[in-house]
C-alpha cells in the first residue's frame, strides 16, 4: 500500500474537486479561505445522520437552524417542541439527548462547544464518533472519524477479510494510521464522501476513485465483498394494541415516559408491546379498524389500531382539539395509525393544513 501521506494528499485532491455541497459543510474552497466551520451546526448534522440518510436530514436541518439557530436558543426550546420538529428522524433517544447537550453546553460552557476530543465527550449523547467527527470538522484537529463508509473504505483499501463489527477495532487503527495532521477536517468529510459517492456498497466506481491504484481488495477482484459481515440474527415481532378515543372534535393523546421507547413523544395511548401503557384508556364501543406495521431497530412492531368515541372520562392521556393537534409531532407509528383513522372514520374533523 502506498505512504500514508501519498494517500492523503491523493484523496484531498480529489475532495477539493467533488465534494458535496451540504447545508452544514463548510467547502474546501470556503475553508481555504478562512471560513471556519460552525461547531453547533457541526454536531447538530452529526446527530442527525447517525443511523439516517443525507437526503432523509436535510429538511430537518434547515428546520432547526431556522427556528434554533444557535445552541443558546436550542437550549432555550421547550422539550415538546424540540420533539416535535424532530418526528419522523426515529431513534428518539438522539433528540432527548440533543436537549440536554445543549443545555449543558449553555450552563457548564458558556454556550461554546468544548475544543478538544476529551472535552466534546463529556457532553451528554456525544460517543467516540461523534466527538471525533467535531474535533476533525470544526476544530481540524488531527481526529479520527469512523462511519460505515470509512469502514468499508479502509476495509477494501488495506483488505481486511475479518467479518464486521469484529474487524472494527483493526479498521479504526488502520483508519488513524492514514488521518494527516494538515487539512484533517477537510480528510475526514473527503473519506466519508469517497465512502458514500464512489466506494459504495453495491457496484463501487473504482475507476473513479483516487485511491484505486492502492486498493488491495481491487487488485484482489473482492472489492464487492467486502466488507464482511457477521449475519444479524432474525428480528422478533411484537404485536400491540392503539386505541384512538374522540369527542367532538377532539383526540385523545398523551406523552410518552422521557425513558424507553419513543420517550418523551406523544402517542396514542397503547397497550403493553412496549413496556409501557396498559387497559384501554376508557369504557367505548371500540371498533377494530384494522392494523399498522413498523420496524425498528430490534423488531418489527404489529399494532391493532381501534377506534372509538369517548363518553366518559379517560383513565390516562388528555383531549386535544383538533385544531391544535399536528400529526407530524407524532412518532412515524403513531402517524401511521393517525393516517389509517383519520381515513376511515368521518366522525374525526380534519384540517388539510394539518394532516
Amino acid at each position: 500500500m502506498d505512504a500514508p501521506e501519498s494517500l492523503s494528499s491523493r484523496l484531498l485532491h480529489w475532495y477539493d474537486a467533488h465534494a458535496r455541497v451540504m447545508p452544514w459543510r463548510v467547502g474546501p474552497r470556503d475553508r481555504a479561505s478562512g471560513i471556519r466551520p460552525d461547531p453547533y451546526r457541526v454536531w447538530l448534522s452529526e446527530v442527525m445522520l447517525q443511523q439516517t440518510t443525507v437526503a432523509a436530514v436535510k429538511d430537518y436541518f434547515h428546520r432547526f437552524t431556522a427556528r434554533w439557530p444557535t445552541v443558546i436558543a436550542l437550549a432555550a426550546a421547550e422539550d415538546a417542541q424540540v420533539m416535535g420538529e424532530w418526528a419522523g428522524l426515529g431513534y428518539y433517544a438522539r433528540a432527548r439527548n440533543l436537549l440536554k447537550c445543549a443545555r449543558t453546553v449553555v450552563e457548564d460552557h458558556g454556550g461554546r462547544f468544548p475544543t478538544t476530543r476529551e472535552g466534546l465527550l463529556t457532553l451528554p449523547g456525544v460517543g467516540p464518533y461523534t466527538a471525533s467527527a467535531i474535533a476533525a470538522i470544526a476544530y481540524d484537529q488531527p481526529a479520527t472519524v469512523v462511519d460505515g463508509n470509512v469502514e468499508r473504505v479502509i476495509a477494501r483499501l488495506c483488505r481486511v477479510e475479518a467479518p464486521l463489527p469484529a474487524a472494527k477495532p483493526e479498521l479504526t487503527a488502520l483508519a488513524a494510521s492514514l488521518t494527516p495532521t494538515q487539512r484533517p477536517g477537510d480528510y475526514a468529510q473527503a473519506i466519508m464522501d469517497l465512502g458514500a459517492t464512489i466506494c459504495t456498497p453495491r457496484s463501487p466506481a473504482c475507476g473513479l476513485c483516487p485511491w484505486s491504484p492502492a486498493c488491495r481488495a481491487r487488485v484482489a477482484g473482492v472489492q464487492a465483498d467486502l466488507p464482511r459481515k457477521t449475519p444479524k440474527p432474525e428480528k422478533p415481532t411484537r404485536r400491540g394494541t392503539l386505541w384512538l378515543g374522540h369527542r367532538d372534535g377532539e383526540i385523545l393523546l398523551e406523552r410518552r415516559p422521557d425513558r424507553g421507547l419513543l420517550g418523551g413523544m406523544l402517542g396514542i395511548p397503547g397497550d403493553g408491546w412496549d413496556g409501557q401503557g396498559g387497559p384501554a384508556p376508557a369504557d367505548a364501543d371500540w371498533q377494530d379498524i384494522g392494523e399498522v406495521r413498523h420496524t425498528f431497530t430490534h423488531f418489527h412492531l404489529i399494532l391493532a389500531v381501534h377506534v372509538a368515541r369517548l363518553d366518559t372520562s379517560p383513565s390516562r392521556g388528555e383531549f386535544i382539539p383538533r385544531d391544535q393537534f399536528r400529526p407530524a409531532d407524532l412518532p412515524t407509528v403513531m402517524r401511521k395509525a393517525w393516517d389509517l383513522a383519520r381515513h376511515q372514520v368521518r366522525v374525526l374533523p380534519a384540517t388539510s393544513t394539518q394532516d
